[in-house]
């Protein structure tokens, strides 16, 4: 299956390079002065703080084309506007991976309802300079698998096969039925998560304020709450109901934990971060009113 990666940031230029070394027919999609670094140097990776920078040479495109059987979307919630209007006119299979609480509707509609899945991936780190400094375990952890799901939950022979070239490149992939409920949960805890820890000045300091931490989970509950279905995972539904004297010593030693201040939480790019809560954040009161 030929690939195309649509997206040169932290997850998109690691899920390249993974696909690359393991064999597959991969490109990665870039412009400007991303695209000029990577054709210079490749993806350059390096695992948390080490100075041991690995370069791999992925091939770089600047445009997406009808070459390729899948095109692997990673870009930020309020970036995907652009990106559709540039898939509109091709047949390729096209795999959302982000963060995305409206429905594969609003996709389906510019490019083509048959073209959509849904999925979302694993991972994390931070772009340093042009080095994508990124946990050990993106994308290959057994904890949390990257989720891909066919809008509605079918099984098809298309979602079978790009969940098998996913798992030979050592990627933990898995078919999601409830992809759609997934994403709007994950929205449902990350839009109050994010923003909190960014009032607060990061995860540790917002770990310091037990009353904001109360008032993030307030936030998460109604959220919760107003979905049109039942959180996904189920797991999640805790958030509901577990009490506060449980849950905040939980939800601050997760801020203190290196999951959280290595994650988006603790992004050098806050006006991009901002944009993006605030995207699903309208994404999850549009289905609210739609109910």
């Amino acid at each position: 299956m030929k690939l195309l990666v649509y997206g040169a940031g932290v997850l998109g230029s690691l899920l390249a390079a993974r696909m690359h070394e393991a064999g597959h027919d991969v490109a990665l999609l870039a412009r400007g002065e991303r695209l000029a670094a990577l054709r210079r140097h490749g993806v350059q990776l390096a695992e948390d703080d080490s100075p041991v920078v690995r370069r791999v040479p992925v091939p770089v495109v600047e445009d997406p084309a009808d070459s390729y059987d899948l095109i692997a979307v990673l870009v930020r919630a309020h970036q995907v506007e652009p990106v559709l209007k540039s898939l509109a006119g091709l047949d390729s299979d096209v795999l959302f991976l982000h963060a995305w609480a409206a429905g594969a509707e609003p996709l389906g509609a510019v490019i083509g309802h048959e073209r959509v899945l849904l999925g979302f991936p694993t991972g994390g780190g931070t772009m340093d300079g042009d080095v994508v400094r990124h946990r050990a375990t993106s994308f290959v952890t057994r904890r949390v698998p990257m989720q891909i799901g066919e809008p509605g939950g079918r099984d098809s022979p298309r979602l079978e096969r790009i969940v098998r070239m996913f798992r030979t490149a050592g990627i933990n992939a898995k078919t999601e039925p409830r992809m759609d409920a997934w994403l709007q949960t994950h929205a449902a805890i990350a839009v109050p998560l994010g923003q909190a820890a960014a009032a607060a000045g990061g995860p540790v300091a917002l770990a310091g304020d037990p009353d904001a931490v109360r008032g993030m989970i307030r936030h998460m509950r109604q959220n919760l709450a107003a979905l049109p279905m039942p959180p996904v995972p189920r797991g999640l539904a805790a958030v509901l109901t577990l009490p506060n004297g449980v849950l905040v010593p939980v939800i601050r030693r997760f801020l203190r934990s290196s999951t959280a201040t290595r994650s988006g939480l603790s992004n050098t790019s806050p006006a991009t971060e901002a944009a993006e809560l605030e995207r699903l954040a309208d994404q999850l009161r549009a289905q609210r009113k739609a109910r």
